[in-house]
């Protein structure tokens, strides 16, 4: 990779030019345009990073976050089922929602299910399989699911005992009773319990699977405390020597996930806590002091993209451009970070949004927001770089020649062979070859003459096969196959990520530790 652009100290020549650009050239509504005379072309192709886990969080890699979160096993969308101890049957909502609920199921399915939403440690929100909430009936005690915007009225405080048994009070200060199978109601009394199994208060509880967990558990989960932990995590997980470091390993780009709950500081609609554009300030300082430079990336949507942790999802529901509303948020928060940030020389791209889930995000929304998108970086840049992808578990050439309409834009596609289980079968020969092969197509196969450059956005050096734990020289291999392959993307690549708590993940540890390496030419 020859010819790489760097930002650099300008001479005293320039930087006087640019003085004097600073104060005559008019703004916008206050705003500057962008009015470098920067070839960003001449920094590519990239050798990036992604700075995961850091301004989005991410409980696999840093699972650490959590630990002193009390009932961190009922974090927000976690996966509940109860079991009457006297009917010995499962609760549900009738047909799944808008119904009674009743405890007449002799087995736990996804009816059987609901997610809990966190108001506080002990008081929870129940949702039920098709989306509304648990309440007291208007017309009796009986518990009915027909809430659309969860209050007080659905706030119910569970009260646990050591065996994993828990009763429930309701709203009205009454606990929550199998009265029968076909009626749980919210009128027993009795203060006093031995839980035993002739108490129709009582219900076994199972909390047997809990969504990814991410930036809105761990503030939800820590509440008044979150700003705390979250702003030590943000000063001490990716500091200036990091940058220092990147550069001296030969990176040229830091890929920054941030999300939207940032483009709101210093006011982000609780539970999320304020600081983090500070943070993202500092990045570009030490970005341009380390001659890097910055592909930003809005990483978690309002809405989600796709119900995982990366996309700071409360309960791993995906409702990202079912309405105007959201999608005009995402188009907002681009704005606020163009409007920003163009004006940094460091600054190469703006990402638009990261894995749209198909089939659950459409094609016709993905379209709209890109071209709104594509629009509100425009305002402020000509020169910056837009980019695009298309949606996961479909086909990664869907968006291709629509990309490839806009000027300066890039597609987007990431690569691994550690988050499908179908790899797990595979030798370690097997895939080292399907890197040189099919991955290789697959980069082939979006790569266009006339069509939008192509990003590897995401990959790692970690691999499932199935031999046991690899060798270090066949992580070496492996590794080295992903650098020859990828490195003819004509964007770059950024590799997943800077740290990590799972090594084969880090490439700070991964170069450290010389799995992988790094020239400038290569």
């Amino acid at each position: 990779m020859k010819g790489v652009l760097h930002c650099r100290w300008l001479s005293l020549v320039i930087v006087s030019y640019c003085f004097v650009a600073l104060f005559f050239i008019p703004s916008d509504n206050g705003r500057s345009k962008d009015t470098r005379a920067l070839s960003s072309s001449a920094a590519l192709p990239v050798k990036a990073v992604n700075l995961g886990g850091w301004l989005v969080v991410e409980g696999w890699m840093t699972p650490w976050l959590f630990d002193n979160i009390t009932n961190k096993d009922m974090l927000d969308g976690t996966q509940l089922k109860l079991r009457s101890v006297k009917q010995n049957m499962y609760v549900c909502a009738e047909g799944g929602g808008d119904n009674i609920l009743v405890a007449n199921r002799t087995g736990a399915a996804w009816w059987e299910t609901f997610k809990l939403w966190r108001v506080n440690e002990t008081t929870f929100y129940l949702r039920v399989a098709f989306g509304q909430f648990v309440r007291i009936s208007t017309k009796s005690s009986e518990l009915v699911a027909n809430a659309t915007n969860p209050g007080k009225s659905e706030e119910f405080v569970f009260i646990r005992s050591s065996n994993n048994r828990v009763r429930i009070r309701a709203p009205n200060g009454l606990f929550v009773q199998a009265r029968s199978a076909d009626a749980v109601t919210a009128d027993y009394g009795e203060e006093g319990t031995n839980w035993g199994d002739d108490d129709p208060s009582v219900f076994e509880m199972d909390l047997n699977w809990r969504v990814e967990i991410g930036e809105y558990q761990v503030t939800n989960g820590y509440g008044p405390n979150a700003t705390s932990v979250l702003r030590n995590h943000w000063n001490t997980f990716i500091i200036e020597d990091d940058f220092r470091t990147m550069a001296e390993y030969n990176l040229t780009a830091v890929r920054i996930p941030v999300g939207w709950w940032t483009t709101r500081d210093p006011e982000p609609p609780k539970p999320f806590v304020n600081g983090s554009l500070q943070i993202v300030d500092n990045a570009f300082n030490w970005a341009e002091k380390y001659n890097l430079r910055v592909i930003l990336d809005l990483h978690a949507t309002n809405g989600s993209t796709n119900g995982w942790d990366l996309s700071g999802t409360r309960d791993g529901t995906v409702d990202w451009g079912k309405t105007d509303e959201n999608i005009n948020q995402s188009v907002a928060a681009i704005d606020f970070l163009a409007s920003r940030y163009t004006q940094r020389s460091c600054l190469l791209a703006i990402e638009l949004l990261n894995e749209a889930l198909a089939p659950d995000i459409s094609i016709d929304s993905l379209k709209k927001y890109y071209q709104a998108g594509y629009d509100a970086v425009r305002k402020y840049s000509s020169e910056i770089y837009v980019i695009m992808s298309s949606r996961l578990r479909a086909d990664q050439r869907e968006l291709l020649q629509y990309i490839g309409t806009f000027k300066k834009s890039v597609i987007d596609v990431h690569y691994y062979n550690s988050l499908d289980g179908w790899f797990s079968g595979l030798s370690v020969q097997r895939n080292l070859d399907f890197i040189n092969n099919e991955r290789s197509r697959d980069l082939s196969s979006v790569t266009a003459e006339n069509g939008p450059l192509v990003l590897v956005g995401e990959w790692s050096g970690e691999f499932w096969h199935s031999g046991g734990e690899a060798s270090k020289e066949e992580y070496q291999r492996f590794a080295q196959a992903e650098l020859n392959v990828f490195g003819r993307a004509t964007f770059g690549w950024a590799y997943w990520s800077w740290k990590h708590e799972i090594n084969h993940w880090s490439l700070k540890w991964m170069i450290a530790n010389g799995y992988i390496s790094l020239n400038k030419t290569s």
